[in-house]
This record gives C-alpha cells, structure tokens and sequence, in this order.
C-alpha cells in the first residue's frame, strides 16, 4: 500500500487498508477514497494505472468489482452503500508525495490544516515533493513547502499544458475510458 497517502484516517482509513493489497494486485494505485453520506453512504474510489496510463471504463469495471467483493466480505459498512471507482481525472486530486512530484510544473492550489505564516490557501506551480512537504512556486515568486500531514486538501488546476501533457497518458481511443468529443466517461458504480 502506498504510504503516503495521509489524507485518509478513520473509516476511509480502514476502507483503503482493506482494499489496496487487491488494487495494486491488480496494477493499479489508490488515489483517493472518500465516504460520502449518511443514509446510504457512497463509497468513491479514485484509481490510477500503476503504469502512469489514464485508467477507462473497463479499469473501474474491473475494480469496482474487485473492491466490492473485498468490501462485501469484510462489511465495513453497516447497512446499503454504494460504490462508484473512477480516474483522478485530468485536474485531480495531489494526495500523495509522488502526486506532487509527477505534475512537478503544473498549476496546483492547496488548502492547509495550520496556516502557515498566516495562510491556508496557496495557489501556484508545483515544484514536487521530497516525501515529507510539497513545494509551490507561488504566483508572487516566492516559494513555499507545505507539510504534507497538514495538507487538508489539493488538486491540480486545469491548464491547456495540464491538458496536453494528460493526452499523453491516454491510450488509443478505443480503448482510453473517453469519448472522441474529450469528455470523460461516467465512473462505474454498483450498489451494494
């Protein structure tokens, strides 16, 4: 299981300790999980290919069922839920250090647990991570480096360079999870 990923404690936390051993079995990487919901909770996964390629439709197909098999057995959750496994998308979601580091270049914003010299929103251009802090370039020139343990939430912004560089990642389009027109495809979802 990737070890970095902090943002996740309590039942998410438990949820991805239960699912990623059979995730990264299958070649893929846990971007994010999230619980959303009280009555009939939705559980959202957020997947990557293990080999940098934009996962499709048949990707979360594929481990939709294989974290709902996991899930079902282990009952984490008491009564109907829902499961919906989707890509990160293009403007997705920096969880992990190696997120910081892979879009090194790109436009991201952040928002901070404890502020730091008096913030908890930064806006600029990721310069990577080495593991323990994220570091930003921020529009005003000066550099930062967030912690991040107290990274409460972060996501690249989507740019035409971010766009560019995605359409790179994507396989041929008949097998890449989006349509010809760009837009991507809905994420697979099950109801448990």
């Amino acid at each position: 299981m990737d070890k970095d990923i902090s943002a996740h404690s309590g039942l998410e936390g438990r949820l991805l300790a239960l699912i990623a051993p059979a995730v990264e079995e299958m070649g893929y990487e846990i971007v994010r999980v999230a619980v959303l919901g009280r009555e009939r909770p939705t559980v959202q996964i957020m997947a990557d290919r293990a080999d940098g390629m934009l996962i499709n439709v048949e990707d979360c197909e594929r481990i939709s069922h294989a974290v709902g098999a996991v899930l079902d057995v282990e009952d984490p959750i008491p009564g109907a839920w829902t499961l919906e496994v989707s890509s990160a998308g293009i403007d997705r979601p920096l969880t992990r250090a190696k997120d910081w580091t892979r879009f090194a270049g790109h436009q991201a914003k952040a928002e901070v647990l404890v502020p730091i010299e008096g913030r908890r929103r930064f806006a600029g251009i990721s310069l990577g991570s080495d593991g323990t802090v994220a570091r930003m370039r921020l529009d005003d020139g000066t550099e930062v480096a967030l912690p991040l343990a107290e990274i409460r939430k972060a996501r690249l912004v989507l740019t035409d360079a971010l766009i560019e560089d995605s359409a790179r990642m994507v396989q041929p389009a008949t097998d890449a999870g989006v349509e010809q027109d760009g837009t991507k495809e809905p994420p697979a979802s099950r109801v448990h």
